[in-house]
């Protein structure tokens, strides 16, 4: 089955590039949105198998943007990756609290980028 992946990320180059390394060698359907509100709304829209999310974004970051989806029973279930160029030791702390699947820190490796997500989320080859 082809998996559905939400990329929520303020930089348009890095939603360029994420849906080019997801759609061109993974075969997956990505959807972005360069803000947290608009990533609720295509979340509760789309049905995705999961959530590549930036953390430093404008008027709503992604820890708020966790607190909203963790906070709605139709979309707690979804699993989330962090896409971050910014781990700093207090945001581990933060991201231990949280229901993540795993972090993957920015600068990615494309060609290894897909792979690197389905061994995070446990899916098969």
């Amino acid at each position: 089955m082809t998996k559905r992946i939400l990329v929520i990320d303020d930089e348009e180059r890095i939603r360029e590039v994420v849906r080019a390394c997801l759609e061109d060698l993974a075969g997956w359907i990505v959807f972005s949105t360069g803000s947290g509100q608009q990533g609720l709304e295509q979340a509760k829209a789309e049905s995705v198998d999961a959530i590549l999310l930036d953390i430093s974004m404008p008027q709503m970051d992604g820890f708020t943007f966790l607190q909203h989806l963790q906070s709605d029973p139709a979309l707690r279930s979804i699993p989330v990756i962090l896409l971050t160029a910014k781990v700093q030791p207090m945001d581990k702390n933060q991201f231990s609290a949280m229901a993540i699947a795993g972090v993957i820190s920015k600068p990615f490796d494309p060609m290894s980028f897909a792979e690197e997500i389905a061994n995070i989320l446990g899916w098969p080859d």
